[in-house]
């Protein structure tokens, strides 16, 4: 199994691309699902999630092809045929957003099959109001033995759904379900997330009629059939962010470019608090730190556009090293204080207590050997290794090559030693 080694105490200085975004793209992906026609994504990420969805989407009847193109990395998906509506745990299994094929397949052929998630190291993160959405839309579904039966013979109709409190998934789920059902549906309590106007963005290139993504009402007039599009994929606000911390914990100056610095503004007032420079710019950000110690401060997450939930652990290992103590307060995912511990084996001073921890600021960090017990909580121990004395050893960073595409490259490529350890021990750089 890889592992990750960092030698800390190197200054960042350089430019970093950002991605596209992870949590948009595999959504867009399960678009292609409503049409017959091919449906062209670019600036696409090469991820392990990505590629667990587009496995997935080979076995319902899907192409699903992978080229650089005039615009990038782009991947061209095309299902004139739905040949399999059943959707197995072996595969939804490995990516929890996987699940979001029921509602097209339901959408398209009126049937489908597909596993039950299962559970996350995060918290439990159900999925009842993706399937209280579905049967909303008139779909009848059957729970039996870990899968999800629905049907919808006669199709999907319009209806009023209110979210009892806010969820991302399952707003997504209900846009790409409604888009060819028969009326008008319309989402009450809607996430707000860009990700969300991402995918109308998407959904109407196709020909669907979708308004108020990024707001708490969502209105769908559903269509007849959508067609083939081209669509770019909106940058990684989660990369970006990281990125903006790793800079601050390192010190030096990163440009961030092909990036919304928009999108992250809650952490980058943070930022500023703590006392990096923040400067925005025509494509993206720079981020500078001098070699003075940032102040510590106290953050809290919540639903956009509040503090990430995706960015808390990074933002713990930057105040791992600020002067003063810091709380931080978690209030979208229950257990996602796991790497506390881990960031403590190298030398961090963390308490928590329920939905808080309080960060007390040391002076140094020392290498150590961790474990990465989730996708965020990987990389917060990268960038912790990167101002700890000595080497930092990560593994279990199959976590971390599900949402950062080439992060050792971008981080070397700023002066960072950062290399990857291969499971038979050869390192690659």
């Amino acid at each position: 199994m890889d592992r990750i080694a960092i030698i800390g105490g190197a200054q960042l200085h350089g430019e970093i691309p950002v991605s596209g975004a992870k949590n948009s793209a595999i959504k867009l992906m399960a678009a292609s699902l409503l049409t017959d026609e091919p449906l062209r994504l670019t600036n696409m990420p090469r991820l392990a999630d990505t590629r667990f969805l587009g496995k997935l989407l080979s076995r319902l009847g899907a192409s699903v092809t992978e080229s650089d193109g005039p615009d990038g990395q782009q991947t061209l998906l095309h299902a004139p045929e739905i040949t399999s509506g059943f959707a197995p745990y072996d595969l939804v299994r490995q990516m929890r957003a996987s699940f979001n094929v029921l509602g097209p397949l339901i959408a398209r052929t009126g049937q489908a099959k597909v596993s039950l998630p299962g559970g996350c190291t995060i918290g439990a993160r159900p999925v009842d109001l993706h399937l209280q959405a579905l049967e909303a839309l008139g779909a009848k579904i059957d729970l039996h033995e870990g899968y999800v039966y629905a049907q919808a013979p006669r199709g999907l109709k319009g209806a009023e759904i209110t979210f009892p409190f806010v969820s991302v998934g399952a707003t997504e789920h209900a846009m790409l379900a409604a888009v060819i059902a028969d009326g008008v549906t319309v989402l009450h309590n809607a996430a707000c997330e860009p990700e969300l106007l991402d995918l109308q963005e998407c959904l109407n290139a196709m020909g669907a009629k979708v308004e108020g993504a990024g707001t708490p009402t969502v209105t769908i007039t559903g269509v007849a059939r959508l067609h083939g599009a081209t669509h770019a994929v909106i940058p990684d606000r989660i990369e970006m962010g990281t990125f903006a911390v790793a800079a601050a914990m390192a010190g030096g100056e990163v440009r961030l470019t092909r990036a919304r610095p928009g999108l992250i503004d809650s952490l980058l007032v943070k930022l500023e608090e703590a006392g990096c420079g923040v400067e925005p710019t025509a494509d993206g950000v720079i981020i500078r730190r001098s070699a003075e110690r940032l102040k510590a401060v106290d953050i809290e997450t919540a639903a956009y556009p509040g503090f990430a939930t995706d960015l808390q652990a990074q933002f713990m290992a930057l105040m791992t090293v600020a002067d003063g103590e810091s709380r931080i307060r978690e209030t979208i995912f229950e257990n996602r204080f796991m790497h506390a511990p881990e960031l403590m084996r190298l030398g961090a001073d963390i308490s928590v207590s329920g939905g808080e921890a309080r960060v007390r600021g040391v002076a140094r960090l020392e290498g150590a050997e961790v474990m990465a017990t989730d996708l965020r909580a990987s990389v917060s121990l990268v960038i912790a290794g990167l101002v700890a004395r000595g080497e930092t050893t990560v593994s279990r960073i199959y976590h971390l090559d599900r949402g950062f595409e080439r992060l050792e490259a971008k981080l070397t490529a700023c002066g960072a030693q950062v290399r990857r350890i291969k499971g038979d021990g050869e390192a690659e750089l």
